[in-house]
């Protein structure tokens, strides 16, 4: 009997299945080519870079200047100490009531009495018909005074700006009146207001000021320069021995006062970590250099945004201007040329008002020309670079600020404060301090980096303020939202 044929039998292999080993298991005993740890929040932080740093020992750096003011102008000036402003004393001469009235002592308590007060565009100060009880002056900057019209309707009567003043009635011994105008800011504006009770006290108190204060006979206000200094007698071009003048530059009694400030972090490393996985990169040291990152990002943005010695509110009033439009045009960059008229160093903006000021330069058929700085190509206006800085803010309305400044002690411009030789100093002015070993096994280091900023005189820092960044409405390509949004 023939034994039945058995039917040929093939085993199929899965498509994908490898023929030889694959790279996912051969990386297991293999060593991979690494890089350090990355970190997207690091910038080209310009501002650090240009800045000349001075060595400010003792940890305080004072700034004396000449004594400043003019009285008989018909503004007053203002000292400034980062974001607070305060009525020179001598000043408050300005105000007709007190245009002959010298009691120093009397003026310095009257002008510690204003209260720094601050409007967003379009807020009302004071509204007509209410109580006249404060005396307002504008530290900076344009307020509307609106009143009724010949027909009822309300017309704009005038615009005050920087060291205008009104509601000086309050100086005068009179029952109190009401206000017959609205005062409207017409853009952010920092005001001082004295109250009328406070000025009460005072006047109860000083029989001098009650003497004087119907006064309104001018003040010669004495021998001044164009920049408010007391002048210099020189006598030149004479001949034979006529007798020379004699003369002296007189101080600032109270000079600014710029303390090192500091920016520090905790490091904390476990100490399994420092002693096993340290290879082929040491933990310990990738972990700090991105901390000394963030903190020198830190320490750019306090430099431009602190209140107390930021670059933005370290600027005096007569540096800020505005756009002419809106954008930055190549204009608004000459205006701001001119308030840095002595040996300009570089502008600083943020990236997207940088393409804003670019956008403007395109419409006109204008196109900028660049310079090498540090292996970097870098725009400039009129043979001046300006560098990014992502620290610059931009408001929810797409508005920033253009900064121009001259730079160090020599030409009497913006310098960086630090302290070199610090106490287990691992960069200049930044210290790396052994803490502790916690129950934990967890090392900690205190990460430290001291500085400050100072600008020597006025004229060294310019701002240009309120530049827009978006697209304006007519642009090629502007986004529908922007449009809209400016409807």
């Amino acid at each position: 009997m023939t034994e039945p044929t058995q039917p040929d039998v093939s085993i199929e292999e899965p498509e994908n299945t490898p023929s030889s080993l694959g790279t996912a298991a051969a990386r297991n005993l293999a060593t991979t080519t690494k890089s350090v740890p990355q970190m997207q929040a690091i910038t080209s932080r310009w501002l650090l870079r240009l800045l000349p740093w001075v060595q400010t020992s003792g940890g305080t750096y004072r700034v004396n200047r000449r004594l400043t003011y003019m009285v008989g102008d018909g503004r007053v000036s203002f000292a400034t100490t980062g974001a607070e402003v305060r009525v020179i004393p001598q000043e408050l001469r300005e105000l007709p009531p007190l245009r002959t009235f010298d009691d120093a002592e009397v003026l310095g308590t009257l002008a510690e009495g204003f209260i720094q007060q601050e409007y967003a565009p379009g807020d009302v100060i004071v509204r007509s018909g209410a109580p006249m009880d404060h005396v307002y002056v504008i530290a900076h900057g344009k307020v509307n005074k609106i009143g009724a019209g010949k027909y009822g309707n309300e017309t704009a009567l005038g615009i005050l700006a920087d060291g205008d003043y009104f509601g000086v009635q309050v100086l005068t011994d009179s029952p109190q009146e009401n206000w017959d105008i609205t005062v409207r800011a017409v853009t952010a504006c920092t005001v001082l207001a004295l109250p009328q009770s406070a000025y009460r006290r005072l006047l109860d108190e000083s029989a001098a000021l009650r003497a004087h204060i119907e006064g309104v006979q001018a003040d010669p206000g004495g021998d001044r320069n164009e920049h408010g200094e007391a002048a210099i007698a020189v006598a030149a071009g004479h001949a034979g021995e006529p007798l020379l003048p004699g003369t002296f530059a007189d101080y600032e009694l109270s000079p600014r006062e710029y303390e090192l400030s500091v920016a520090q972090s905790v490091l904390r490393v476990h100490t399994r970590v420092a002693d096993l996985f340290n290879q082929p990169m040491d933990q310990t040291e990738q972990q700090l250099r991105l901390t000394i990152e963030a903190l020198r990002e830190r320490q750019e943005h306090e430099l431009v945004n602190n209140r107390e010695y930021g670059l933005l509110y370290n600027a005096a009033f007569e540096q800020r201007i505005y756009t002419r439009s809106g954008p930055p045009t190549p204009d608004d960059l000459d205006d701001l040329l001119a308030t840095v008229w002595k040996s300009p160093a570089f502008f600083l903006a943020h990236p997207r008002a940088i393409a804003a000021f670019g956008r403007e330069c395109s419409r006109r058929g204008v196109y900028p020309q660049s310079v090498e700085t540090l292996g970097s190509r870098i725009p400039a206006w009129r043979g001046v670079p300006i560098y990014p800085c992502n620290k610059i803010p931009i408001t929810d309305a797409g508005t920033s600020s253009i900064m121009l400044m001259r730079t160090g002690e020599q030409e009497q411009g913006v310098i960086g404060l630090h302290q070199v030789g610090i106490p287990d100093e691992y960069q200049p002015s930044l210290s790396v301090r052994f803490m502790n070993i916690d129950d934990k096994a967890v090392i900690s280091y205190l990460v430290s980096a001291y500085f400050s900023a100072a600008v020597l005189v006025p004229d060294a820092l310019g701002i240009l303020e309120d530049v827009e960044t978006n697209y304006a409405d007519d642009e090629p390509g502007a986004p529908a939202a922007t449009a809209a949004a400016r409807s």
